[in-house]
């Protein structure tokens, strides 16, 4: 398949996913989103690759969800249910893909792309970016996985506090916390060290490596039940209260929200 806002190729038994949207610092639109959707599904067949490489163009790794879809989201129920369906396949896909997924972080990560990296088996990340969830500040729940992700690799008291406040954090923190596997001191060397490291795990024995992939996969599976479907419940929920519209508002104009719980 073709992509406007990803790129796919195939380097020998390496994956190589970018996100290819550098004007809006990688930010999701709905179309992004689609496509994300659409070729984790196709990664996930493909039984010759044994690695996948997931990395971005541009200063950062991703922005999130961007206002305007936020918006486009609100007024649209046919959209919700779509997005509600890929949302829950993206996550799906990233936490049971038959082979480990290798994340180079050279900018900022935030919101969804918090949680995407969250997922991922060895995230490489520049020690000054910056990474965070930062749902509850724009009216939203943090119910694209965050929780379920953010909470496996920081545990439980961090997820809370963190997800909670909306609060950022360098990587460097998230590495003494455990959500980042490797630290760099420069931008342009995330991605060498995160190709130097796909390269090793595709070099070891595969079934070895996707066996041990697959046994998390499956305490993955155990540990979030139905949690994800009921988090992004409660994200769409709170997309529809009106407190959501203020707070996108307040965040453009830079000023205190005022809310109503509702």
């Amino acid at each position: 398949m073709s992509y406007e806002n990803l790129s796919l190729t195939i380097d020998g038994h390496i994956a190589r996913l970018l996100l290819n949207r550098p004007d809006k610092a990688n930010a999701f639109d709905e179309a992004m989103h689609t496509e994300f959707s659409a070729v984790l599904a196709e990664l996930s067949e493909m039984t010759d690759i044994r690695v996948i490489l997931l990395h971005a163009a541009g200063r950062h790794f991703s922005a999130g969800g961007d206002f305007a879809y936020i918006r486009a989201l609100r007024a649209s129920p046919e959209m919700q249910a779509r997005t509600k369906g890929e949302g829950i396949a993206i996550f799906t896909a990233l936490t049971q893909m038959h082979v480990p997924i290798v994340a180079a972080v050279q900018g900022h990560a935030l919101g969804f792309g918090a949680t995407i990296i969250s997922t991922c088996d060895a995230i490489v990340a520049y020690k000054d970016a910056k990474i965070g969830d930062p749902h509850v500040v724009v009216g939203l729940t943090a119910g694209d996985g965050g929780v379920l992700g953010w909470t496996a690799a920081v545990g439980h008291n961090r997820a809370r506090r963190l997800l909670l406040t909306g609060d950022s954090i360098t990587a460097t923190e998230a590495y003494q916390f455990g959500l980042v596997t490797d630290l760099v001191d420069t931008a342009d060397a995330v991605l060498p060290a995160a190709e130097a490291l796909a390269k090793r795990i595709a070099a070891l024995p595969p079934i070895a490596v996707q066996g041990t992939r697959k046994t998390f996969n499956a305490l993955t599976s155990i540990r979030h039940g139905d949690v994800m479907p009921y988090s992004i419940d409660m994200e769409f929920d709170a997309l529809r209260s009106e407190d959501l519209m203020e707070a996108v508002d307040a965040a453009v104009e830079r000023r205190p929200g005022v809310y109503h719980n509702r």
